[in-house]
């Protein structure tokens, strides 16, 4: 396979396709996470820029219609194929019908991959002959497909929270995909980011980019003028108002964009986080855009602060089910069952959190989750145990709508909010006070 990849055949996409093929494989067959199979040695291992950034986007526009493809394909075979030879159709699929590529190539390349495959190489006929169906029916049928749904562990929670037609909206979102968020390093500018990359500003301060192509091929990436984070992210920050000056800890800061938001406000930055390699990440990135922050790398909940901050951030780890939109690997390689480890993890940071924040001070706490218990229910009984006290957002401040203002406190986002142009993660965050 190694040797197709730097070769003439690349012209016609095949290295993209075999690279997306393996991130398809360590997804689906081995519920691996996609950040985790895009570091290091893996599927893309080799390829060039150009046919890396390729094949993530066919893994992940595959992953978004799976059901589609799976509901097309099986109109013309009378079983459905081996995962190896499943996964080549689905991409093949997508590819044609979403992605908008030419059947001829995109057929013959499939063709050879499944005479690479052990469990597909007999298969190459029927490749060939499904996808040609697929290539002169399918166009007229794909819009009628239904929809994808949420996994059915995460689906029933979801509709128990919200209602039916709510998450039908987030399903919508999530099959949309997210376009590019960037955060202006000088927020002041972010109107003529905006306009210099053909972007839109949000109400919000974020700069969405609907073709934003290589990313670090965009004005201002390299004068660090600006950095990739959601606009659902990006509200957290603006919820704690950092001010110039004060001590700010960043409680579980990589990959780092809340940490360049504090920053970049003027305040003085402790980023903490347990893993030394996504600090490595943030190190990086706070030395493209020229921002300034302590670095500390341990587990929070045996660090002992030096120092009371006047305000702390705590981006909790969490199920991560607000990202689908941008993430949609995460239904296959999560099943739910880590959800019990998380929430008493998600508490036991808040009280470690708290230690450090001096009285008086303030805590913002969010998670990129649609879930209560990440959310609003641990929010409750963490001013319970602590009698902390809301800090109630001005929406007019935000950006945000007002309906977006949870009404037992906090702000409740969902992939569904900012729909006409692009939806937003699904976020909950609140501002609390600690008594003084």
């Amino acid at each position: 396979m190694a040797d197709q990849r730097g070769s003439k055949s690349d012209k016609g996409g095949f290295a993209a396709r075999e690279g997306a093929l393996g991130l398809l494989s360590g997804v689906l067959e081995h519920h691996e996470q996609m950040s985790d199979l895009l570091r290091g040695i893996g599927p893309l291992s080799g390829l060039a820029p150009s046919d890396k950034a390729r094949a993530q986007r066919l893994a992940l526009s595959t992953l978004r219609n799976l059901s589609r493809a799976d509901a097309m394909i099986a109109q013309f075979v009378d079983r459905m194929p081996p995962i190896e030879a499943l996964n080549i159709l689905r991409l093949a699929t997508v590819e044609m019908l979403v992605e908008g590529e030419a059947p001829h190539g995109v057929v013959d390349s499939s063709v050879t991959l499944m005479r690479r495959g052990q469990q597909s190489r007999k298969m190459s006929g029927l490749a060939n002959a499904v996808l040609r169906k697929v290539a002169t029916e399918g166009p007229d049928q794909w819009s009628k497909l239904p929809i994808p749904v949420l996994p059915k562990w995460m689906r029933k929670r979801v509709v128990h929270i919200f209602d039916e037609a709510t998450v039908q909206a987030i399903e919508a979102a999530h099959l949309a995909g997210a376009p590019l968020d960037i955060t202006p390093k000088d927020v002041s500018n972010a109107s003529t980011i905006a306009s210099a990359l053909g972007g839109q500003l949000l109400p919000t301060g974020s700069v969405r980019l609907h073709k934003a192509g290589q990313v670090s091929e965009l004005e201002g990436f390299k004068a660090g003028d600006w950095w990739v984070q959601d606009a659902g992210a990006a509200l957290a920050v603006k919820l704690l108002d950092p001010k110039p000056d004060e001590a700010i800890l960043d409680f579980c800061a990589a990959p780092g964009g809340k940490t360049m938001q504090l920053a970049a406000a003027g305040a003085a930055v402790t980023a903490l986080d347990i893993s030394k390699k996504r600090m490595a990440t943030v190190e990086e990135n706070l030395s493209r855009t020229g921002l300034k922050a302590e670095m500390v790398v341990a587990d929070a909940l045996e660090w002992e602060a030096e120092q009371f901050y006047d305000a702390i951030l705590l981006d909790a780890p969490c199920s991560a089910t607000g990202t689908i939109r941008r993430h949609p690997d995460l239904p296959y390689a999560k099943f739910g069952k880590d959800l019990d480890e998380m929430f008493p993890l998600q508490a036991a940071m808040i009280d470690r959190a708290l230690i450090a924040l001096k009285p008086g001070g303030r805590l913002v706490y969010c998670t990129c989750s649609l879930l209560t218990e990440e959310g609003e229910r641990q929010a409750k009984t963490a001013i319970e145990r602590h009698n902390l006290t809301e800090i109630v957002p001005d929406p007019e401040a935000l950006g945000i709508d007002p309906a977006w203002l949870h009404p037992n406190g906090g702000i409740r986002l969902r992939p569904d909010y900012f729909a006409e142009c692009g939806g937003m993660d699904g976020f909950f965050m609140i501002s609390l006070r600690k008594p003084g």
